[in-house]
């Protein structure tokens, strides 16, 4: 039916939208994240081999964005591509992840005394698992202008999808995968810290993004 067609168009187009809204803010997060390490650090923050593999696994846990379902709230009415919308969001989202990848810094650097080039794998470990953790959650806040998990939740394939990318790229450096390309498994003691610093992070995206809607009248 002429209904359905465009109902499917505006999913589409919704999908579209927000995965170029998803990978332009990570990927401007990350080049803070990697100056301010450039800063301070008296070593890399990570291997290029780790920043290549960590984007394969957010790349691919981006592949089921296609079957995401849209919030009934933006099929209601046709909406139109805005490029400098795209640009905005980019610029107030995306250094969030920067500001949980600092604190990832000094967590490391002064609770686990990764301050010298002899422990920078552990540092390097901490920040991999960090990184795509975060990364992999933005799918999930930036998909709606709703609470993520609560009053909105992406559709099974997004969601399987994103846990199992999760999962894999926290057992990487405690794999013999993860030790050939110079990784090492963290001590328990820091998960607590990274389950910290994921709510916070998640909490202060969802306040930004609440604050981004009202002021611009935009939906994500």
């Amino acid at each position: 039916m002429l209904e359905d067609g465009v109902l499917e168009g505006k999913k589409t187009f919704g999908n579209i939208t927000k995965y170029i809204k998803m990978t332009a803010s990570s990927n401007f997060g990350n080049m803070f994240s990697v100056m301010a390490a450039s800063a301070f650090l008296p070593f890399l923050p990570m291997l290029p081999i780790h920043l290549l593999i960590q984007n394969l696994l957010y790349d691919i846990s981006q592949t089921t964005i296609p079957f995401d379902r849209m919030d009934a709230d933006y099929l209601r009415k046709p909406r139109k591509w805005d490029a400098s919308d795209i640009s905005r969001f980019m610029i107030f989202i995306g250094p969030i992840s920067s500001i949980f990848d600092i604190v990832t810094y000094l967590v490391m650097w002064y609770v686990f005394s990764c301050n010298s080039v002899e422990h920078q794998t552990l540092f390097q470990s901490g920040w991999f698992i960090e990184g795509l953790l975060s990364q992999t959650l933005i799918v999930h806040m930036i998909r709606t202008q709703k609470i993520p998990f609560i009053q909105s939740c992406a559709s099974w394939q997004v969601t399987g999808l994103t846990v199992l990318i999760m999962v894999i790229g926290i057992i990487i450096p405690f794999s013999p995968f993860g030790t050939s390309i110079g990784l090492e498994p963290l001590p328990l003691s820091y998960f607590p810290w990274l389950v910290g610093i994921l709510l916070s992070y998640c909490v202060l995206t969802q306040m930004i993004k609440n604050w981004y809607i009202k002021r611009f009248v935009k939906w994500l």
